[in-house]
């Protein structure tokens, strides 16, 4: 299915609903206690990936490719990352604004709103996990890059990041400086039976239970 039906599909049974089906099976791997636990995961992982499929041609080549949501097949059933298929080879010179459109307007925010349609998530949470995988793209590849002995490509990755998170729809979602992220919010991992907290967390240690309201924000 392409990831256009996904985001404008209205049903919410696991069975029919292609993203419905994908957070149950998070849900399911993870033990996860709520739906949205589970949904947040699932957004966090799908995200990373996109923008990876973005940055890494922006940074190499200067290029980044259509992923237009009618063009990306996702296989909801798939194993990371060969769930997704591009089909086509279209592709648009690379700046932070194309690289926002494709990623942010064209996957991001009709996901988002798919998403919190289906399940009790947070928008501010979303918001964070958009920005947490932007940074952690910028950062692999900018590690990548470092072992290939092509310091050039890092440096672009990171400066096209540093661009995207001045973009209103990402500046309030964390703090990037160079590889390292803060985030403002929490995915809620710590909550599944074997979770902890990320690396870019806004908190030091897991919140207590009478604070999982402001985890979410």
């Amino acid at each position: 299915m392409t990831l256009a039906g996904c985001y404008e599909s209205d049903q919410r049974d696991a069975e029919s609903d292609p993203l419905t089906f994908r957070v149950a099976k998070v849900a399911a791997r993870l033990a996860a206690p709520e739906d949205r636990v589970a949904a947040s995961v699932a957004q966090l992982g799908l995200a990373a990936r996109l923008w990876s499929l973005a940055l890494g041609p922006a940074a190499l080549y200067g290029r980044v490719p259509d992923l237009d949501p009618e063009r990306l097949l996702w296989d909801a059933d798939g194993t990371s990352p060969d769930d997704l298929r591009l089909t086509g080879d279209r592709t648009f010179p690379a700046d932070a604004a194309r690289v926002h459109e494709v990623v942010h307007d064209g996957h991001l925010a009709p996901l988002a709103r798919a998403l919190r349609a289906r399940f009790r998530v947070s928008p501010a949470l979303l918001r964070g996990n958009a920005g947490s995988a932007l940074a952690g793209a910028a950062r692999e590849l900018h590690a990548w890059a470092a072992r290939e002995g092509r310091p050039d490509v890092g440096e672009r990755a990171l400066d096209l990041a540093a661009e995207l998170f001045a973009h209103p729809s990402l500046a309030a979602t964390g703090t990037l400086d160079g590889t390292a992220f803060r985030r403002r919010s929490c995915c809620l991992y710590y909550r599944c039976p074997n979770g902890g907290l990320c690396g870019d967390c806004c908190f030091d240690r897991p919140p207590s239970r009478s604070s999982h309201g402001a985890a979410s924000g």
